[in-house]
């Protein structure tokens, strides 16, 4: 190639190649033909295209060149490649772009095909007649296709022949001048010329229907339903037009005069008939029916209806109407009994409207509610507080699963036996405060502080507001002379007067609520009194709060699991077999421990609050000694309370399993002596000791009792007790190792678990007991019987782990796969060399179809781009025609005004 720019190498490559435009004067004779001349052309400039641009061919730079080795991939044109992948691609993945939103395949709109209501024969004739009619649309004046004009079934083709239409042929033989008769007309004008022939089809109606009768008859059916359509709407109109001729009786019902006025011409509604007649006047003139419907138009229309208020908005009206009634309900207290000074007289002068005869009673609520006596107020009768008390008795024993009814029904039992023990001095608070003295906190506010509330039937009138209290001592003494049936409104009526929604500062006084209820409710649940059934109707708000501030309330119930945490570790600190320490949970802690079992979810792995109840549950259950029948029932109770937070997730409770059947050895005669004895690996370090020998039964005193459901709370904090409580005692943990079976029957340790509890009930002394005693014992027995024998049926014994066999070992040096470029893929061992060609093929196969897709995808974006661009500049011309028309009319207006403007001025010269 010669020096220089390009376009001097360019014209000296033409030149020597013999391209160039200068050529000689003379002709020189062609020795080949012109399309070898153009293919020699095209490939002479091919060559010359690549010599003079070096950037089409990319050669790779080899680092260890060896002769005569060719390697694939050295050299490469990456114009022309990317032009080939360009084209590829506007051949496959263009077209499938553009087809992507066709979809293919056949659909069967034969008519009828699909309704299988319709037989083979009517879905043919509907078939043909839609074709029929389909074809006559084409073909209605097109005299020469394949379809001939008929008329009553026969050709009018034969009718070219005019053989025998009575014609003249000849001139000589037209006798009448051209006219024609009656039967010619008749029979060959369309005027029936088929008459022989319906003759003939009258005898042979059994023959098949040709395809014109059966089109006479579709087209007959047809008139006779347009026929039918305009009767009916004739029929129609005439009643509508009845109708507004009765409308003058109508409107005398609609528009009834008023009966106050005198100077009326119709008479009022209700009025006699015996009245003189009036003086009519013409009725098309005094009803018209446009003017009347003119006059309906000017008519109040109705009303759209309130929208649905939010959250907030309903918040604040609940909070107004309390306010508002309690400004009315001291009004009434202070014997002041006008309305003006409530609404600010805006309602002076009107009076509450009568009821009419249509009227639909539904504006009852609209003073009688809070202007009234209102919700909660005046006298309660005693019997009207005994169906409150038993309808919530009642719901308290609905709750929870079966074990948990039987402790229902014993806090009933304690609620109904709660005022007959009011009086007894010696209560359980009272005796802990003196023996532990300053070493236990109490984890609720002390009964002493509490006011009494006044004796009798009388209820005050319950107040409408009430402030948010801080602490509990001030939600005592806002409900200290309110009735327990009353409490849960007053604090439904706090939460609704502070609504979060209606102050910032309402949320922190509602979680400081929530505190203060957990502490209520271990205040009405202790001794000497506790109110089960108040607890009942507070858990739901309770619940409430816990679910709007989780973290908070989570952080109070976690505060007095501390502090009951911290009560144990000092009463064990004092001695566990100590008969004043208080070890075992009350009444309120215990009442405590099940509400929190209700609000939170007992079933998760790890949770907040219910997994420190459990582990304290567990160190009463573990770490406590048994000293009286009072431990006894609070262990039976913290085991019921354990079936409860696991009757979903199923965990293994140890501590109550083992503390159940521990409650059977103390409780029941048995063959066994001492703890040496005891079957199975139960700790049981209380068994036949100096304090737990006293409660066992007495064989004598018990032979004619049964099992009844016991009264916890008497167990808990009565000292005296009998041998019925024992035998309740007995049935209740028989039903709990019932349940505990039940529940973990799947668990892989159940034989071990069980066994010695089966054992254990074999070697108890109940056959001088009731009969009723010896059933539910046997009966336990027979159920673990058989819950082991399927264990043990399920159970499979160990096997060793399948593998595979062990291969003989081989002396094959093994190579670093990363030491050599040489022997990265000569591997001795085949397989795995073999395996490796294959993810370096893997590897190779993968990058180029990433690379593929990404051209792939780039190539769509520059598609679509031209497509969008294409739009723009079509929508570009649109607009600049548009707006170049606009432009010339409006230079048009302006020069017409001008011109407009000019007369004027010569108008106003002149």
């Amino acid at each position: 190639m010669a020096k220089g720019s390009q376009l001097s190498q360019l014209k000296s490559a033409l030149s020597q190649a013999g391209i160039s435009k200068t050529q000689n004067g003379k002709k020189r004779k062609r020795s080949h033909s012109i399309d070898q001349d153009k293919i020699k052309k095209a490939a002479k400039l091919q060559e010359i295209h690549k010599k003079l641009n070096p950037f089409d061919v990319k050669v790779t730079k080899l680092k260890h060149d060896v002769g005569g080795r060719k390697i694939k991939g050295s050299k490469g044109q990456p114009a022309q490649s990317k032009q080939a992948g360009i084209q590829q691609r506007e051949m496959t993945l263009l077209r499938e772009f553009q087809d992507r939103g066709r979809v293919g395949g056949v659909v069967d709109r034969r008519f009828g095909e699909n309704d299988p209501s319709m037989s083979l024969e009517e879905r043919m004739l509907e078939r043909f007649t839609k074709e029929r009619q389909r074809a006559s649309k084409g073909t209605m004046f097109n005299l020469e296709g394949e379809e001939q004009l008929t008329h009553y079934g026969q050709s009018l083709s034969n009718l070219d022949d005019f053989d025998d239409v009575g014609l003249p042929m000849d001139e000589d033989e037209d006798d009448d001048q051209g006219q024609l008769d009656r039967d010619i007309v008749g029979r060959a004008h369309f005027g029936g010329f088929g008459d022989k022939d319906e003759d003939e089809t009258d005898h042979n109606s059994d023959r098949k229907k040709s395809k014109a009768e059966v089109m006479a008859e579709v087209i007959a059916k047809s008139k006779e339903h347009k026929a039918r359509r305009q009767l009916e709407k004739v029929q129609e109109e005439s009643m509508r037009h009845q109708l507004d001729e009765d409308f003058d009786s109508l409107r005398s019902l609609l528009f009834a005069p008023d009966a106050q006025t005198t100077d009326s011409n119709v008479a009022a509604l209700g009025s006699s008939g015996n009245q003189p007649d009036i003086p009519s006047v013409d009725i098309d003139e005094q009803m018209d029916y446009d003017r009347q419907v003119r006059e309906l138009a000017f008519d109040q229309r109705a009303q759209p209806k309130d929208r649905t208020k939010t959250e907030d908005e309903l918040a604040l009206e609940e909070k107004e109407a309390l306010e508002k009634a309690e400004r009315q309900r001291r009004r009434r207290m202070l014997g002041d009994d006008g309305e003006d000074s409530d609404d600010g007289g805006k309602n002076h002068g009107k009076r509450k409207r009568e009821r009419g005869g249509d009227d639909l009673e539904d504006d009852f609520l609209g003073d009688e509610l809070w202007g009234g006596i209102g919700s909660g107020l005046g006298e309660v009768g005693i019997n009207d507080q005994a169906v409150a008390e038993g309808d919530s008795e009642e719901e308290d024993e609905d709750e929870g699963v079966d074990e948990d009814e039987d402790e229902d029904e014993e806090t009933d039992d304690e609620d109904e036996n709660s005022e007959a023990e009011e009086g007894n001095e010696s209560n359980f608070g009272s005796e802990a405060s003196s023996v532990s003295g300053g070493d236990f906190d109490e984890i609720t506010t002390s009964q002493k502080s509490a006011k009494l509330k006044p004796p009798g039937g009388f209820r005050h009138e319950l107040p409408f507001t009430f402030p948010c209290p801080e602490s509990h001592e001030e939600f005592l003494e806002i409900i200290g002379e309110i009735d327990d049936t009353d409490v849960p409104i007053v604090v439904q009526r706090i939460r609704t007067l502070h609504h979060p929604s209606l102050s910032p500062e309402n949320k922190a006084k509602l979680q400081n609520l929530t505190s203060v209820l957990i502490d209520h409710v271990l205040y009405i649940t202790s001794p000497p009194a506790p109110r089960f059934t108040l607890l009942n109707s507070i858990i739901p708000h309770l619940f409430a709060l816990c679910r709007s501030y989780p973290i908070e309330s989570a952080g109070n119930f976690v505060e007095k699991l501390s502090l009951m945490h911290k009560n144990l570790e000092r009463g064990l600190s004092r001695g566990a077999l100590e008969l004043g320490t208080r070890t075992w949970p009350g009444p309120a802690e215990l009442s405590f421990l099940r509400t929190a079992g209700v609000i939170w979810s007992s079933s998760d792995m790890s949770h907040p609050v219910i997994s420190p109840a459990r582990l304290l549950m567990g160190a009463y259950l573990g770490l406590c000694r048994v000293r009286s029948l009072t431990d006894i029932t609070s262990g039976l109770f913290l085991s019921s309370i354990f079936l409860q937070y696991e009757e979903l997730s199923k965990r293994l409770v140890p501590e109550a399993v083992n503390f159940s059947i521990n409650a059977v050895l103390h409780l029941a005669p048995s063959s066994l002596k001492n703890v040496a004895s005891i079957p199975g690996s139960f700790p049981s370090p209380d068994f036949r000791s100096d304090l737990c020998a006293p409660l066992a039964i007495d064989i004598k005193k018990s032979k004619h009792l049964d099992f009844r459901t016991p009264n916890l709370y008497r167990l808990l904090t009565g000292d005296n007790y009998q041998e019925q409580d024992k035998l309740d005692l007995l049935g209740l943990a028989f039903r709990l190792l019932d349940r505990f079976s039940e529940m973990y029957k799947s668990l892989d340790g159940f034989i071990e678990l069980y066994q010695p509890v089966l054992d254990i009930l074999r070697k108890l002394d109940v056959t001088k007991l009731s009969e009723g005693v010896r059933m539910q014992a046997s009966s336990l027995q027979d159920r673990l019987t058989r819950l082991l024998k399927f264990s043990r049926q399920a159970r499979r014994p160990l096997l060793l782990q399948a593998h595979k066999p062990i291969p003989i070992p081989t002396y094959i040096p093994k190579f670093e796969s990363r030491s050599s470029s040489y022997l990265r893929r000569h591997d001795p061992d085949h397989e795995r060399n073999e395996a490796s060609k294959l993810r370096y093929q893997l590897k190779q196969e993968k990058k180029g179809a990433i690379r593929e897709l990404r051209k792939d995808a780039k190539f769509l974006a520059a598609v679509e781009h031209k497509q969008q661009t294409e739009k723009d500049r079509a929508y570009k011309e649109h607009m600049n025609k548009a707006f170049s028309s606009l432009e010339g009319e409006r230079a048009e207006q302006k020069a017409m005004d001008r011109e407009k403007a000019k007369e004027k001025r010569r108008s106003g010269r002149k």
